[in-house]
């Protein structure tokens, strides 16, 4: 169940070279150890799943080994730790064949519905996708059929009740992840085999995010149909929370991937002139107010402010003037509502597609200054502007 974060460029460490930091650790984790040189965590909320499996397992416990007391519950909680150790051999699994690719880990992450590997980069190719996908359910699947060869050579008690989950929960998660749709595992196996067929990684990702959509309604209302008709057992209304719980992770996770790779699609397309606000030039110690007289004159849409050279020194932010009351603009001078103006601030008119991206990141601010190749001022660019036009919402 493993949706990685946005990519990173991967970059090999060498004597010459010092290791790139760790990321901060989430808030709410415990470090406990690490595999692969990637530190292994557990979220707070495995507490709450321990402690449902305790209650869920309990009446078995006691079936099994009867005048346990408060002990079946400590065998509740010994099986969650078991079944997360398997959980995490399942996530082990994707660690080690990313690192044989390439691909930095930063960890692995116990939580409620099972675990995560945050690979720092996305796969390269579809080859290397599918393997790193594939290998956790496999994995899990040959624990389970261990577990299954386990169950006839193991006596009857509660090793036996350890050893039946143990084999029953590994299956299910391997067969379930293969399920083909994001953020499953099975997800990223059909995004590969869909990026290999038509050669777009983004062809590969909707379709595997649209699998995700799909399999959370049917999860939702397919489970308990299932527990009905099929194993003959009446669903609880605990059947139907899990399912719904279960099935908004999905749909989220898949709908989360659906939207970043539509984004991703239009960046391409983004050049800097074309978002580019009509900009006004005034001095910077004229008032507020005159320089959004001038501004509303020229129906500009942004205001940079100039220098005794007459050369643009800052560019007003939409934000703090907006945030400034109307009485006291004719005696603020524009330069306290501005951001002095830096190189990276100062972008060329056609700048486009991930470069454009790119260097916004380098030097993060809210309005920048585009210049034509003479060093003339063209216009003004707006993260606002920019974040609209991403997200498909006319200009």
């Amino acid at each position: 169940m493993d949706a990685p974060p946005p990519p990173t460029p991967h970059e090999p460490t060498s004597p010459e070279r010092p290791r790139r930091p760790q990321p901060p650790r989430p808030a709410g984790t415990i470090r406990i150890g690490s595999i692969a040189g990637s530190d292994v965590l557990v979220s707070a909320s495995w507490f709450l799943v321990a402690g449902l499996i305790a209650v869920v397992m309990a009446p078995r416990v006691e079936a099994v080994q009867p005048g346990l007391g408060a002990g079946k519950y400590l065998a509740g909680v010994a099986f969650a730790v078991i079944l997360y150790l398997s959980i995490l051999l399942h996530e082990a699994s994707h660690a080690i064949a990313a690192r044989h690719y390439g691909y930095r880990v930063s960890s692995i992450t116990l939580h409620f519905l099972g675990g995560m590997t945050a690979v720092e980069s996305e796969a390269r190719r579809p080859r290397e996708e599918f393997v790193i996908a594939v290998v956790g359910p496999l994995t899990s699947i040959v624990v389970g059929l261990a577990g299954v060869g386990l169950w006839f050579v193991t006596p009857d008690g509660l090793l036996l009740l350890a050893v039946e989950g143990l084999a029953g929960a590994n299956l299910l998660v391997g067969v379930l992840n293969l399920v083909p749709g994001l953020p499953l595992d099975g997800g990223r196996v059909l995004k590969a085999g869909v990026w290999q067929l038509t050669g777009s990684r983004d062809r590969g990702t909707l379709a595997a995010g649209w699998g995700g959509r799909v399999v959370a309604v049917v999860l939702l209302f397919g489970w308990p149909l299932v527990l009905r008709e099929v194993i003959g057992v009446q669903p609880t209304l605990l059947d139907f929370v899990l399912a719904g719980v279960v099935a908004a992770f999905l749909w989220m996770g898949a709908t989360s991937v659906i939207r970043t790779t539509r984004i991703r699609q239009r960046i391409p397309s983004l050049v800097a002139r074309e978002l580019a606000r009509r900009p006004v030039l005034v001095p910077a110690d004229v008032s507020v107010a005159e320089a959004v007289r001038r501004a509303q004159a020229t129906e500009a849409g942004g205001i940079v402010t100039a220098g005794p050279d007459g050369r643009p020194v800052g560019i007003v932010n939409e934000a703090a003037l907006l945030k400034m009351p109307e009485e006291r603009r004719p005696w603020a001078a524009v330069s306290t509502v501005s951001r002095t103006l830096t190189d990276g601030m100062r972008l060329p008119a056609d700048l486009h597609g991930d470069a454009l991206v790119d260097a916004l990141r380098e030097q993060p601010a809210s309005e920048y200054l585009l210049v034509e190749a003479d060093g003339s001022t063209y216009g003004v660019l707006t993260v606002r502007d920019l974040d609209r036009s991403i997200r498909g919402v006319p200009v």
